[in-house]
């Protein structure tokens, strides 16, 4: 089969399409033909194999595991001994490494059932920024209807999926993003909307309730500024490790004496019962992703490169294969 590798840390250029071994499912495992995966900022983290800290994990001198992409959708091959919830022919999404691919082994707690009102493309685009968005604005910042909320980068994955989100559970959602995104960013449902280029929403005398942060380009001290008295605020992204160190450690200590809170979010999880809330909210209509680009496996580059440049209003997608395998 033909899968995606990073032999090397650096560009995307790095990257190499290559033929390798087709995996074989374990007991537990089930084995995908993948239809689309999705990019995600972690992945052009990785390839780059910054912050250097990444490296400690991932390998020091070059990738311990060479294959790249973690979210996607397709047809399920066959299934382990152990599998009893998923059969050949079902159309899946969920979780796994390696995804940049045509076919992968996953986990069978890793998937779910794809929304059959859902395509693949938008099925692939959900999971990692499902799970981020899911975690921050219903674990850590324990958002309530009624909420003044603002979410920085409404126009990324994390955003847009964060603004739909928060919409759905009754809020006022102020989306910020750059002038050429307003209206994607307005089609997702927004209340308002904030051009960062023309104003900074730590300055603008605003008060949210909630800030979800899928940037992280701020400073604690300008996130409480914006903060209404019992306001909180939940950073997913990051900018650079010296902003990311003072949003963990700084953002928890002035965050000890109550009221105002500001706080790292983390590195998500992937627990099934998130992934079939996500399926919930897809079928229900109450979130879709927003696809921008695709680009077939062998440009799967291109498509890092161009998540890279922070051009993409919404998600990158990879097509894999185009037919069904029935």
């Amino acid at each position: 089969m033909r899968a995606v590798l990073l032999t090397k840390y650096g560009s995307p250029d790095a990257l190499q399409l290559t033929e390798v071994q087709k995996p074989a499912p374990k007991s537990n495992q089930v084995l995908v033909k993948v239809h689309s995966a999705s990019v995600n900022a972690g992945d052009y983290h990785r390839m780059r194999g910054r912050p250097l800290l990444l490296r400690l994990l991932s390998g020091l001198r070059k990738p311990k595991n060479p294959l790249l992409g973690t979210d996607f959708a397709g047809w399920v091959e066959a299934v382990g001994s152990d599998v009893t919830e998923f059969k050949p022919g079902d159309e899946v999404f969920g979780v796994c490494a390696g995804s940049f691919a045509e076919y992968v082994c996953a986990g069978s707690t890793k998937l779910a059932l794809k929304p059959a009102n859902v395509s693949f493309e938008a099925a692939a685009a959900a999971p990692v920024v499902g799970f981020t968005a899911l975690q921050g604005l219903r674990d850590k910042a324990q958002i309530q209807a009624g909420q003044k909320v603002l979410v920085n980068g409404a126009s990324s994955g994390v955003g847009m999926f964060a603004v739909q989100l928060a919409k759905s559970l009754g809020a006022e959602v102020t989306g910020v993003c750059s002038t050429r995104k307003l209206d994607m960013v307005r089609s997702l449902g927004v209340d308002h909307t904030i051009d960062y280029t023309q104003e900074d929403f730590t300055r603008s005398g605003q008060r949210y309730d909630l800030i979800y942060d899928a940037v992280g380009n701020h400073s604690v001290g300008a996130y409480r500024r914006a903060l209404s008295p019992q306001g909180v605020c939940v950073i997913a992204g990051f900018t650079s490790l010296l902003r990311l160190f003072e949003h963990v450690v700084l953002g928890r200590l002035v965050s000890r004496g109550g009221g105002r809170q500001v706080g790292f979010q983390g590195i998500a999880t992937t627990p099934q019962t998130d992934l079939l809330a996500i399926k919930e909210l897809l079928e229900t209509g109450k979130v879709m992703p927003f696809i921008d680009r695709s680009y077939p496996l062998s440009e799967a580059a291109e498509a890092v490169r161009y998540l890279d440049q922070r051009h993409a209003r919404g998600k990158v997608v990879i097509t894999v294969a185009q037919a069904s395998s029935t």
